[in-house]
């Protein structure tokens, strides 16, 4: 199977590397000194998977010299993806599927949006990994978790493409699965990650201190019942449940734990607050469902991702 994957981060190299060590013929798009590593010396992966140097079938900076695939894989950060899109349909093949990787939930409409709406699927990724250097990732924790699924009056249909697609994830040591209800897979992950970053960007902390100072622990709460409350305005169908079995998820977790948005803003770096937390308050806002938690943790973040995008003079951090 011919698979494109865009974007060669932390998410997109490692689904590279594992992809073309099982035989999978696999494009890349990268740029910078990571791309020109790549080209040089491989594309390197130490992971509880293997350790080890893979040669790619085409690496690019432009999606359009990488000649048509079955299956492309969108992996670039959220606030990328509607820059990216339109750059994308020279990879389309006949009947070729496209799935979003991000953190959030508004990808798979921005990817609708730019290329045909049939060409795009639902997706979201369970996993911990980063890139170690110019063509190198690391990869620490689980095994990798795709779930994917068809959008729209197509979800309810067995989906050919998605099958073939996740059994070359399955192939390369990672775990797949075609979900009925692909919103719901994205949404649970939103409320793992969303609250989770938004507080602990705010307080600075990793997210055992969160589990461990009162007034922390009930923030993050907080912040997990409004995106509950969002998700069921939405019509989205997650498990009553939900917040308790997340929250037993997150107390077996590393005390040191960090998420990628924290990582990103307290290396005063462009993250994903606009499409995490500034994305609960405009979609509740939509919806007509208050959420001051977030409306309040987004106004005190949004200076750190001004300063890092280069709209405000950066300031000192104290």
């Amino acid at each position: 199977m011919r698979i494109a994957i865009v974007g060669a981060g932390g998410v997109g190299g490692l689904l590279a590397g594992l992809l073309a060590r099982a035989g999978q013929e696999v494009a890349l798009v990268a740029r910078g000194a990571h791309l020109e590593a790549i080209r040089a010396r491989g594309l390197r992966v130490d992971s509880p998977l293997g350790h080890f140097t893979v040669r790619l079938s085409a690496v690019s900076d432009d999606p359009s010299a990488l000649g048509q695939a079955e299956a492309v894989l969108v992996a670039v950060k959220a606030w990328q993806v509607e820059e990216i899109a339109p750059r994308l349909r020279p990879l389309l093949a006949r009947g070729a599927v496209v799935v979003p990787l991000q953190n959030g939930v508004e990808a798979a409409d921005r990817l609708a949006a730019a290329l045909p709406d049939e060409a795009v699927a639902g997706g979201v990724i369970n996993v911990i990994s980063w890139i170690d250097g110019p063509g190198a990732v690391k990869h620490a924790g689980v095994t990798p978790r795709v779930s994917m699924g068809e959008r729209g009056p197509r979800a309810a249909r067995e989906s050919v493409r998605l099958t073939a697609l996740a059994r070359a994830l399955e192939s390369a040591g990672m775990e797949a699965k075609v979900a009925a209800d692909v919103e719901r897979a994205v949404w649970e992950k939103f409320i793992l990650v969303e609250p989770w970053g938004a507080v602990a960007t705010a307080a600075r902390a990793p997210f055992g201190v969160i589990r461990s100072v009162p007034e922390l622990r009930a923030l993050h709460l907080a912040a997990m019942e409004e995106v509950l409350r969002l998700a069921r305005a939405r019509g989205v169908a997650l498990a009553p449940d939900v917040v308790q079995a997340t929250l037993g998820y997150l107390e077996a977790i590393p005390a040191d734990a960090t998420v990628s948005m924290q990582r990103d803003l307290g290396a005063a770096r462009p993250s994903e607050l606009e499409d995490q937390v500034g994305a609960v308050s405009r979609l509740a806002a939509q919806a007509g469902v208050p959420a001051p938690v977030h409306d309040a943790l987004f106004a005190a973040l949004l200076p750190q991702e001004l300063a890092a995008r280069g709209r405000i003079p950066r300031f000192a951090r104290t």
